[in-house]
């Protein structure tokens, strides 16, 4: 019977439906293979109930990937050509059905190891992100020998799609006939809304094109969102695509600024001191890592990763709720130097990245200081020297610098993937932070504690796997090249008079389940350690901390006497119930302040939590507490001026 169907008139039709199932089929593998390979993460939030939801939903986004990449075949399957009678018209047919379905097969497989770092379906941004790596061939590879199994379902699937396609045979006389004609017209008529519906992700006039951020409506946690969501058609409908746009949810300026303003007016009492400042920003370094915060972890018996930091978080000003804003390093640099969180994409990779910028180097520039950033991977890597140009700083020190001078291993010292590890080059900033006159403003953003996970291999010994996240070993190096970092800081005539920042850009790989939550992803040490013993040290439990509150936070302790524009609050001057922190999370914005934390999806609450009692997020409050009302309002203020401010080159008090 099948034969027969697919000698007849109607055999390009039922070809073409059942190769396309075969497509489907394809996705659902892939996103199989997307739950198994981070369970621990989607475990945290989703039963038998909720998977069964997500793979449900993840049909209508499958169908606008399939629709939109196989259009060219559907195209070729449908139109009443007579090149249909010829055997190589169909071999043409074939080989764009295969490749077109295998590289979104190894699109979805690819991020299926990626999400462990970001959390979300990657988007067309990740060009613009690692546009300026010269490493890529050399950590692809790697990943290829690490996930071999993902290597191996890739090509089973791919020779199946090829063994199993069904080529129709149509002949001269059924292609010449009326019938067929009928019968093709038919097809087209079907297939047209058909494939409108599946791309818009249906018909109806109300409904519109659907977006990365409708995926939430199957799931209840933003990060499961990306589960339900493909990689293709995340890539396709975040192409081209305007990312901040004003919604309008206050009239006018007047109504805005009443709610919530960027713009910090120092009190007409503040007096400048003009001290240095160093932040150092630590790839990687979860606050689960910190033996510090976790008292309570396995029993009470955790000890952590990090001996000499948590040593320094002892004689600091820390945070128990301290949050990164982002899920990546490219997120890091404007909340933590700008007061600019990470919105819907990472600022720097859109195009309001040309606007104007203020930031912590340019404004102490004003006040006659030398500002510095150091990063020891490739110059221009990941965009770090073009924002640190951008935002005012004086000199980028990265590996060319590191290399050409003197005092340095050179290249010896490269770690043969990313960068300079990071105890020559912590050592190579002191020496060139004692070249400088003070005041000065320093940034270090390190880099050992990263993918592909390895330590100098003379250190091999020394820092050995441990713990159950190859990150371990990378955390513990880190750490004592912190510690040699401070100790010969603590030598020079400048350390006394410096304020120290340290931070990390995000979190990665976890262990325990309270940082695996929609929360727990981006809880991150912040912490301020003055030497001389200006700032009391103590560990606030009573206001939320964010990496967008850094900037003000230092110039409120700096005195600074000059309006500036941060989103983000000055932690020890703002009443502890109405510190603040934001999150971005697959398509939900996510606030917290006080004791709540609020998940909005743009236009209507989805979750309240109160945090701080229910860490594990459980127990959903929405509709249910007074607190959401004000909490929708300032979360609505905060993202409209963001957006138009973007839009409109405003991201400067001048």
């Amino acid at each position: 019977m099948k034969n027969k169907i697919l000698t007849s008139r109607f055999a390009p039709l039922v070809a073409l439906a059942l190769n396309l199932i075969m497509a489907y089929v394809v996705y659902f593998i892939a996103r199989v293979a997307y739950l198994l390979e981070n369970y621990s993460i989607f475990s945290q939030g989703l039963d038998t109930n909720g998977l069964i939801s997500a793979f449900q939903g993840g049909l209508m986004f499958d169908s606008s990937a399939i629709m939109y990449t196989c259009s060219l075949y559907i195209a070729m399957m449908i139109l009443p050509l007579h090149l249909k009678e010829r055997q190589a018209y169909h071999k043409v047919c074939k080989w764009i059905f295969v490749i077109v379905n295998a590289i979104g097969l190894v699109l979805n497989l690819m991020d299926t190891v990626y999400f462990q770092y970001t959390s979300r379906r990657t988007t067309s941004t990740v060009f613009s992100e690692f546009g300026n790596e010269g490493n890529l061939a050399g950590i692809f590879g790697t990943e290829l020998l690490h996930h071999w199994y993902l290597v191996l379902l890739a090509i089973v699937v791919v020779w199946l799609m090829w063994k199993l396609y069904v080529t129709p045979r149509l002949t001269v006389q059924h292609a010449r006939s009326w019938r067929y004609y009928t019968i093709m017209v038919a097809g087209v008529l079907l297939m047209v809304p058909v494939m409108i519906g599946g791309m818009r992700g249906g018909l109806a006039i109300a409904v519109r094109p659907i977006t990365v951020s409708n995926a939430n409506q199957y799931v209840d946690r933003p990060v499961d969102a990306a589960l339900v969501l493909n990689t293709p058609f995340a890539l396709l409908r975040t192409m081209g695509k305007d990312v901040f746009s004003n919604p309008h949810y206050f009239d006018n300026e007047t109504q805005l600024e009443a709610v919530y303003t960027p713009v910090h007016t120092p009190d007409s009492t503040a007096h400048f001191t003009p001290k240095n400042v160093v932040v150092i920003i630590v790839e990687s370094y979860g606050k689960e890592y910190l033996g510090f915060f976790n008292h309570d972890l396995d029993g009470g018996k955790y000890k952590g990763y990090t001996p000499f930091i948590d040593s320094l978080m002892a004689k600091s000003l820390t945070f128990k709720y301290s949050y990164a804003n982002g899920r990546k390093s490219i997120d890091a640099m404007p909340s933590v130097l700008s007061g600019i969180p990470m919105m819907v994409e990472p600022f720097f990779v859109t195009p309001a990245s040309m606007n104007s910028l203020s930031g912590l180097a340019r404004q102490l520039d004003g006040k006659g200081y030398t500002t510095a950033f150091f990063h020891g991977a490739q110059n221009g890597s990941m965009g770090f020297q073009a924002f640190a140009r951008a935002t005012g700083y004086q000199q980028y020190l990265g590996r060319s610098e590191f290399n050409n001078d003197p005092s340095t291993n050179g290249d010896d010292d490269f770690d043969g993937t990313w960068a300079i590890w990071d105890e020559p080059f912590l050592q190579f900033m002191v020496h060139k932070l004692n070249s400088y006159k003070q005041p000065f403003m320093a940034t270090v953003f390190t880099a050992s504690s990263h993918h592909p996970f390895k330590v100098p291999k003379n250190l091999e010994n020394q820092f050995p796997d441990e713990g159950t996240q190859p990150i371990h070993k990378c955390v513990r190096y880190t750490d004592m090249a912190l510690r040699h970092f401070f100790e010969e800081a603590a030598k020079q005539p400048w350390f006394n008079n410096t304020i120290f920042v340290f931070t990390a850009d995000h979190t990665n790989q976890t262990t325990h389940d309270v940082y695996k939550t929609d929360l727990g992803l981006y809880s991150i040490p912040i912490a301020f350690y003055t030497p001389d013993g200006s700032l009391q040290p103590a560990v606030r439990d009573d206001v939320v901390m964010q990496q967008a509150n850094v900037m003000p936070t230092l110039m409120g302790l700096l005195g600074y006497d000059k309006p500036y524009l941060a989103f983000g609050c000055d932690v020890l001057n703002t009443p502890p119930e109405q510190t603040w922190a934001f999150n971005y999370n697959n398509g939900i914005f996510q606030l917290l302040q006080g004791e709540w934390m609020l998940q909005f999806d743009g236009e209507k609450t989805k979750a309240l939590y109160r945090f701080k009692q229910d860490p594990m997020l459980r127990n959903n409050l929405a509709g249910k507490v007074p607190e959401q009302a004000q909490m929708e309002r300032m979360l609505k203020a905060i993202i409209q001026q963001y957006m138009t401010r973007m839009t409109e080159n405003r991201l400067t008090t001048k």
